[in-house]
This record gives C-alpha cells, structure tokens and sequence, in this order.
C-alpha cells in the first residue's frame, strides 16, 4: 500500500520516515520529497508498506501524530497523473488591479463583440 504523508518536520529524513512506519510492519520504502533547488525537504513524502493491512494499521496508529511539533497527516496515496509537456501559454482574462481596466477576456461566440468584458470593479 502506498501512503502520502504530508505536515512532516523538514529535519525528518528517510531514515526517521521509515523508523516511524516499521513500527506497524514492513516497509518497503519510505521516501522524504527534498526541493530541488535549495536540497531541503518539501515538508511531505511517501511510505509503501508490504501489505494494505499494515499501511490501514499505519494510517490509524499515524494520522495527526505530532512529530517534532507537528501533527503529520497520513493518508492513501492517489495514483501519480501524466504529466504532459510543453509550457503554458497565456492565460488571458482575469483581474486587474487597476480601476479603470474592468477585467478582459472571456469568450464569446458573437464576431462583433470582441471577447467578453468586465465592467468596473467597484
């Protein structure tokens, strides 16, 4: 069974993550997810036990126990989606802080009317 643990301490390590959930039976990983650019921990990370009854058991005895002053949270893991590549785009629309912009965008299916359209703001 593969658990998401989220709210962890950023000193907890792999090591510690495994100790904490060996506790409740094999573990067959136990990963700490570290940002890329600074090599510290994200604060969250992922435990697969050997079996579901140890991760449910896991889960339970794990779920909202406070560790170096925070109370994990321990839950089933969603299965990882595809990522796509490529990049983003505009996104186009949206707020405007200024006043007098009233907002943009929008779609509309009218030729004549240029997209939709905000109005003021206040």
């Amino acid at each position: 069974m593969n658990i998401y643990v989220s709210n962890l301490s950023f000193n907890t390590s792999d090591v510690e993550l495994n100790e904490l959930f060996a506790q409740f039976g094999t573990v067959n990983s136990a990963k700490v997810i570290m940002d890329r650019e600074s090599g510290r921990s994200r604060g969250f990370g992922f435990v697969e036990m050997a079996s579901d009854e140890e991760g449910k058991d896991a889960m339970l005895g794990l779920n909202n126990k406070e560790v170096e002053g925070r109370a994990m949270s321990v839950s089933v893991a969603k299965e990882r989606e595809e990522r796509t590549g490529g990049g983003g785009g505009s996104r186009g629309g949206g707020y405007s802080n200024n006043r007098s912009s009233g907002g943009g965008g929008g779609y509309s299916n009218n030729r004549n009317s240029g997209g939709g359209g905000g109005g003021n703001r206040w």
